[in-house]
């Protein structure tokens, strides 16, 4: 069987938009897909990892940072071509923590809302953190 054209298997990943204030954690990606972006902390979950397991987990990681965990805010699928992923994204309160880059990021830090729009983004990672931004200040 030729897999030359099959698509990469689906994997189950988070991601985090943590707040501190008016401010979002986000990291610089250091590996594809979306190598250079900024992003959400996050990554796959493992083998019998619950996706809030997973979250929290991968925040630490990739930033140093400790939140509280609250609702998932969307389920995003997200298929770059080489890599394909079901992103299950978390709303999340800073609790402690100096950030800094750990794990898949070359970079981490707090942006002001106000911000983002001038940062290398994907687009539905603009969106659900709008979303997410909208959802705890109503």
């Amino acid at each position: 069987m030729d897999k030359s054209n099959s698509s990469p298997a689906l994997q189950d990943a988070v991601g985090v938009i943590c707040f501190r204030g008016d401010e979002v954690l986000l990291i610089r990606r250091s590996k594809p897909p979306r190598k250079g972006d900024w992003s959400l902390p996050g990554g796959r979950v493992e083998p019998g990892e619950s996706y809030e397991s997973a979250a929290l987990r991968e925040l630490f990681e990739e930033t140093g940072v400790t939140a509280k965990l609250g609702i998932k805010i969307a389920t995003i699928d997200a298929n770059f071509g080489t890599h394909h992923y079901l992103l299950h994204d978390y709303i999340a309160q800073y609790i402690s923590g100096d950030v800094r880059a750990g794990d898949d990021a070359v970079d981490a830090q707090f942006f002001a809302m106000e911000d983002i729009a001038e940062l290398k983004m994907w687009p539905k990672t603009e969106a659900v953190v709008r979303q997410a931004w909208g959802f705890i200040r109503s």
